[in-house]
């Protein structure tokens, strides 16, 4: 049987893990969306009766901050307009600039997916994403922008010799203490009933 100890600590364990997988990790800047979209690639073949796009060979697209790297990124586009992405690579990968951070998210796979309409992300097999010092391992990650629902899940796709099972694995830094501003010290004044001895 757990002490209550054992529990209290298990329940701050998972407690900050799903607080590192609801943070908003793929906050992406805004300005991106509006931003035009460049491609690189050795090759390109576009089909637009078919609406769909083939990228191959040291495939680059930059979009803002937004970059992403493959050896081959296939771009399907729906009746409305939206976009569905996959990269394929070894590895394939991701960088975006957070929005109103300083930091970059960064994501690796061999297959790299991104909805529009769904405005969801998701990585699969040897999957790896970062945010800052943050990261988290597993065989597929997805993360759904619109409501920053953050999924890893492991598998025996993804097991080494220190990790056999394959199983999910996050570091997660401290968080940074905030300074506070130089506050005034505060002056001392003697009591008046000190200044002013009574002669008994």
């Amino acid at each position: 049987m757990k002490t209550p100890t054992v529990k209290f600590s298990l329940l701050i364990c998972l407690w900050t893990t799903l607080l590192l997988v609801a943070a908003p990790w793929a906050h992406a800047e805004k300005a991106d969306r509006d931003k035009p979209i460049n491609l690189e690639a050795d090759t390109a073949t576009v089909d637009d009766a078919k609406k769909i796009s083939i990228y191959e060979g040291n495939v680059i697209l930059t979009q803002g901050t937004l970059q992403i790297r493959a050896n081959k990124l296939v771009v399907k586009e729906d009746a409305e307009g939206f976009q569905l992405g996959t990269a394929y690579g070894n590895l394939a990968s991701f960088r975006q600039k957070r929005e109103g951070y300083d930091e970059y998210i960064e994501g690796y796979a061999l297959r790299i997916e991104y909805d529009q309409r769904k405005d969801l992300v998701q990585l699969f097999s040897q999957a790896r994403m970062k945010r800052g010092l943050d990261e988290a391992q597993g065989n597929y990650i997805s993360y759904d922008g619109k409501t920053e629902f953050f999924q890893v899940i492991g598998g025996k796709e993804t097991a080494t010799a220190n990790n056999p099972r394959g199983r999910v694995r996050t570091v997660i830094q401290p968080k940074q203490k905030i300074a506070t501003p130089d506050a005034k010290p505060t002056v001392l004044k003697p009591a008046e009933s000190i200044a002013n001895p009574r002669n008994e």
